[in-house]
């Protein structure tokens, strides 16, 4: 009865300790703690620290959110103050939404 996991690697571009970056770090915490806890692994990178990195990944705003596995690819820019979003943008809102979309298409 053991469901699959998937692991998801996160990866959250800063720019130094704004109130931005820290209210993207802070609530992505807090849904990663709450929705992923034990399936994730999150890097923050400080653009100011390793701009060559922000560079390689093209980033051109912060705080941007990345997840790169599982495929594929999605970007979030802003400070991720909405939670459906975020995980609607990343692709882990994909059962919940399949649901939804049953429920809302029966009802006419």
């Amino acid at each position: 009865m053991n469901a699959r996991k998937k692991t998801y690697i996160l990866k959250l571009y800063v720019a130094g300790n704004t109130p931005n970056s820290m209210r993207a770090l802070n609530t992505l915490r807090e849904i990663l703690e709450s929705e992923f806890k034990g399936v994730y692994a999150l890097k923050v990178i400080d653009v100011l620290k390793n701009p060559q990195l922000a560079e390689e990944d093209k980033i051109l705003a912060t705080p941007t959110l990345a997840k790169i596995l599982p495929p594929p690819v999605r970007r979030i820019i802003g400070d991720l103050s909405d939670r459906e979003k975020v995980l609607i943008g990343l692709d882990l809102l994909y059962d919940e939404l399949s649901d939804q979309e049953m429920f809302y298409s029966s009802d006419k």
